[in-house]
């Protein structure tokens, strides 16, 4: 991956010509988040700490959404709560941009359990339990290029 460390001093538009060769990652800010009033609180700290945010948009995941974007987990045994937990109320996808952007994102976020994240990333901030941890983040890049195309259209993401 190509490190771009000079985009600090480049202007926000000049900086979006730089994405498209930027690793990409996916993010879900979760029901409890949006419900908790944290939503803005989170989209500030992503952008302090330097990710481009390329598409970004408020939804309430559908029952089949959920079961189709969690398939992946179909036989785990916390499927259908976490299926049920999604669509419980709204919550906010976008796609991110940034040098080493999934691990970079996965960092900042935290452990899956509150308890046991760091101090001052978003979930040991913002996430209420393991299960309402505030948060979604890809695992990897291929996955990332697989959930941005599950809730955007090439059309809806800018510097892509």
């Amino acid at each position: 991956m190509v490190q771009f460390t000079f985009l600090n001093y480049l202007t926000p538009q000049a900086a979006f010509f730089f994405v498209s060769y930027m690793e990409k990652t996916f993010i879900i800010l979760k029901p409890d988040a949006v419900k908790n009033r944290h939503t803005g609180d989170i989209i500030a700290r992503i952008e302090k700490e330097g990710f481009t945010i390329l598409g970004l948009k408020m939804l309430h995941l559908t029952k089949e959404q959920a079961e189709k974007f969690y398939a992946v987990h179909k036989e785990r045994p916390f499927y259908a709560d976490l299926c049920k937990y999604m669509t419980s109320g709204p919550v906010v996808v976008a796609a991110l941009a940034a040098n080493n952007a999934v691990q970079k994102w996965r960092d900042l976020i935290g452990a899956t359990d509150p308890a046991q994240a760091a101090p001052n990333t978003i979930r040991k901030l913002y996430a209420e339990s393991k299960e309402a941890n505030a948060v979604h983040g890809s695992d990897s890049a291929d996955n990332a290029k697989i959930e941005i195309a599950f809730f955007f259209a090439e059309s809806e993401l800018v510097g892509r």
